[in-house]
């Protein structure tokens, strides 16, 4: 069995290819990258060989079908059975994966709105595979906002009149699919320690944390949108409500270019001028007060939301860090830990800069661990179950 994830970004598709015979082994994977304009289709398999096109794509359906055709032209796509997707926003409605039928089609395009950067794409790429693969092709939609279906009410709420909240405007989460992983490495390797309490901060261009007891998430930084909660590479991360309506009335700008400044024009970008990428600003700390001020911001934010988790969660065991940043930037893993004894976390400096597997202080209550998370593989295996549900896990 060969399962394709495909796994929609603003303006980037990755995908990736599964043999599902034992467990979930990855044959090949790829990108389309600048979507909307003159960009490329790159695949790699998994004996290190390499393909690149150039593309044109106007949208994420068209990129879908760059991918496609690039995996049929290789010889990967003989054996496919299902196609799964990521899709960020499953709103109220969906508290896991289901197998795509016309409702859940329709709920995803309802959600739109609440995600018009990741859904739309998403349902253009669910619609490419049709064209490309035929409507029998069985497809899986994995939601970002599931693993925090269970969060207790009063962290859903916002402090708004009642009557939107039974509206949906409630605070829903992200990155879900990641934090699925990561509880199910952490099951792995040390079965108390992931039914006790955990933070994980999953850090890259998209950025937040969840705080999770005895397995089940009870509060996170993102809310009704991916632009909530921390900073991130383009995305302001949290405001105060009056600075949007200073920026409707005072500065005259349309909710568009509001929802453009908030979501692309934010962040790292925005306070660095140069960048969102965190590695360039590491570099450049030292010669450009304002990379030095972007990475400051990062750190000291990360740093408060996490004390506010381990305050939701009673106090903390595990610290788990993840995404591109967390994974590879021991400099910031340092900043955001430095100062929190006080919770019981304190590093120790080479194993954090050799990213080791535990990062911490073994004389200390709290065990901070590096786990890369994999959202395409946490996709697979969705896709599998419900596409083959007598089929045991592993097997």
């Amino acid at each position: 069995m060969r399962i394709l994830t495909i796994n929609c970004g603003s303006s980037t598709l990755k995908f990736e290819l599964f043999e599902a015979a034992e467990g979930e082994r990855s044959i090949a994977r790829g990108v389309v990258d600048r979507i909307g304009g003159r960009g490329s289709a790159e695949l790699t398999g998994e004996s290190g060989q390499r393909m690149v096109r150039p593309t044109a794509t106007t949208d994420h359906g068209e990129a879908t079908l760059q991918a496609i055709r690039l995996l049929d032209s290789s010889g990967f796509l003989g054996g496919l059975e299902a196609v799964g997707h990521r899709v960020v926003h499953g709103g109220a409605r969906f508290s896991g994966p289901v197998l795509l039928d016309t409702g859940a089609e329709e709920a995803i395009e309802d959600l739109e709105e609440l995600a018009p950067l990741h859904n739309g794409p998403a349902l253009a790429a669910i619609r490419a595979v049709r064209e490309a693969l035929g409507p029998e092709m069985p497809q899986v939609v994995a939601f970002d906002t599931a693993f925090h279906s269970r969060m207790p009410r009063v962290a859903r709420l916002f402090a708004l009149p009642r009557h939107l909240a039974d509206e949906g405007i409630l605070r829903y989460g992200f990155h879900g699919l990641s934090y699925e992983y990561i509880m199910g490495e952490l099951r792995a390797l040390d079965p108390e320690a992931a039914a006790g309490r955990v933070l994980i901060a999953h850090l890259g261009n998209g950025a937040s944390m969840v705080a999770v007891r005895g397995g089940v998430g009870v509060d996170t930084t993102m809310g009704f949108t991916p632009t909530g909660g921390l900073v991130m590479g383009t995305r302001s991360g949290d405001l105060d409500p009056g600075v949007l309506l200073y920026l409707l009335e005072e500065k005259e700008l349309s909710p568009a270019e509001i929802g453009e400044l908030i979501n692309t024009q934010a962040g790292l970008l925005g306070i660095s001028e140069t960048t969102a990428d965190m590695r360039d600003l590491l570099s450049r700390e030292a010669s450009d007060p304002r990379a030095a001020e972007a990475v400051a911001l990062f750190c000291y934010q990360a740093k408060k939301f996490l004390g506010a988790l381990a305050a939701a969660l009673g106090g903390l065991d595990t610290l788990v860090f993840t995404g591109g940043i967390g994974e590879h930037a021991a400099a910031v893993r340092w900043r955001i830990c430095e100062g929190l004894q006080f919770l019981g976390i304190k590093l120790d400096g080479s194993s954090n800069a050799e990213h080791a597997p535990v990062i911490s202080r073994e004389d200390r209550p709290v065990t901070v661990r590096m786990i890369p998370t994999d959202e395409n593989l946490m996709i697979a295996r969705h896709t599998r179950r419900l596409v083959r549900p007598t089929t045991k896990e592993g097997a």
